[in-house]
């Protein structure tokens, strides 16, 4: 197998050597507990997801020619092989926009995190808690910070990121829990970076951007096994000037910044960084619906009474969410900016019983939506990546009068985190229609006392009880 660490690949070297190495010993108490908060509300997605129309036709495709059968899909009967099951359990984590984000690194870190570590788990019953913990952190990890370094111009060329950099999270996991050498994580992120692919038009109506996530952890988990058997892989796939991950996303030779790959490695948690949803659609809608509210709160009004509603943002959110709607499919519906404010004003929450097929062609939200009008605000957008979701609101009523609000950040971003209790009941109403009651509540117990599981393989089986 090649040599990693060479002055070539320092960045490729220095994430495969702080994954192989990685150790809960120095990592803070606050961050373990954040962790386990994390993986719960994943969990609780996923559990929701297996309800889906796009992952009973995933199953279906798969298991038509998976015979294994090995390993658990979430809130479900069916088992498939470890690589089909992360692609599943992947698919329904992100399957109805309800799972974290970490903003600046745009990505959701648990769809594509935790669904190798499952698989692994389930087929090796020595896998302790604490080893699942271990890893799932390591993974937390590092696809943040290839986020980091693409910046948001990667999203806002029309790559998806949970496709392209999520499958960063998933190798570092996997490579962590099959116990990886530097020298193999090193091809193991070679191997992951080659399968990146991921088109945001995806939003538009299609199923398949559902499935973004779980491919990222089928092509991680894949990579990792790959690897430990020393198949090779691109080991400078961060630095490469030609055909790299960093130069081939950007399309240049300088529009990313590999510093964010290390800066802080082992030091500093992106981890804590990971925002969670408490509205049914994509993150970046988030901001404007809590200042709709705060605006409620002040000066309580109907629909009949607004005129139009100008949301000023940063380009990406006028890229990203801000298009006039189309009744194309719920993927548009909750990544539509327009639709989902006319939601929340219409149905007084904007939550996965607002998002039922029929709502997708609603004659009222589409007639609403069209008094909403979302402008790019240069200044919003100079600030970087870090406001990508800092909006004005401004809601101008029939009277005459105009009501507005800025919002940085959302409830139940890093910065406006939420309670145990708010994210342990955000999980069981997610999972109360998928697996028992009991089941539930073992789960809750288990994640939040994972590091004293004496087999992980208890938690992947106790989401199908």
């Amino acid at each position: 197998m090649g040599q990693s660490g060479s002055v070539d690949n320092p960045f490729t070297s220095g994430i495969a050597g702080f994954v192989s190495d990685f150790n809960l010993v120095k990592v803070p108490a606050e961050v373990i507990h954040r962790a386990k908060l994390l993986f719960l509300d994943s969990l609780g997605c996923g559990l929701y997801g297996s309800q889906l129309d796009w992952t009973k036709k995933t199953i279906s495709a798969l298991a038509s020619v998976d015979q294994t059968k090995s390993c658990s899909l979430m809130g479900g009967v069916e088992k498939l092989n470890p690589l089909h099951a992360a692609l599943v359990n992947g698919t329904q984590i992100q399957g109805f926009e309800l799972d974290d984000v970490h903003r600046k690194g745009v990505l959701h870190v648990g769809a594509v995190t935790l669904p190798p570590l499952l698989a692994l788990a389930e087929l090796n019953e020595n896998i302790t808690g604490f080893d699942f913990l271990t890893a799932a952190i390591a993974g937390y990890e590092i696809g943040p910070r290839v986020g980091l370094c693409m910046g948001q111009e990667h999203i806002g060329q029309g790559w998806h990121s949970g496709a392209t950099v999520g499958v960063f999270s998933a190798v570092a996991g996997a490579a962590r829990l099959l116990k990886l050498s530097a020298n193999q994580t090193t091809h193991a992120l070679g191997i992951a970076g080659t399968q990146s692919s991921g088109l945001m038009a995806a939003q538009f109506g299609a199923m398949v951007k559902r499935m973004h996530a779980g491919k990222s952890a089928h092509s991680g988990l894949l990579a990792a096994l790959l690897a430990k058997e020393n198949f090779t892989g691109i080991i400078d796939v961060f630095e490469a000037p030609y055909g790299g991950f960093c130069t081939t996303f950007s399309r240049s030779q300088d529009r990313f910044d590999l510093n964010q790959l290390t800066a802080g490695l082992g030091l500093e948690f992106q981890l804590m960084d990971i925002a969670l949803k408490f509205y049914s659609c994509v993150g970046s809608n988030h901001t404007t619906l809590d200042a709709i509210k705060d605006i409620q709160k002040r000066r309580p009004f109907t629909e009949e009474q607004v005129k139009e509603i100008r949301v000023f943002g940063s380009q990406v959110t006028v890229d990203h969410v801000g298009w006039d709607y189309r009744p194309e499919g719920l993927t548009s519906a909750q990544l539509n900016l327009p639709f989902c404010v006319a939601t929340l004003l219409l149905e007084g929450n904007v939550f996965v019983d607002q998002f039922k097929p029929d709502c997708v062609d609603n004659s009222q939200r589409i007639a609403l939506s069209r008094r909403v009008r979302v402008i790019h605000e240069p200044e919003i957008t100079k600030k970087g990546a870090g406001y990508r979701h800092m909006v004005k609101v401004e809601i101008e009523f029939e009277a005459g009068d105009i009501e507005s609000e800025t919002r940085e950040y959302p409830r139940g971003s890093e910065y406006d985190f939420a309670s145990d209790e708010e994210i342990k009941d955000k999980f069981r109403v997610l999972a109360k229609n998928s697996i028992s009651a009991g089941a539930i509540e073992r789960i809750v117990e288990m994640v939040m006392n994972l590091e004293t599981l004496s087999s992980a393989s208890a938690l992947a089986r106790a989401m199908s009880e």
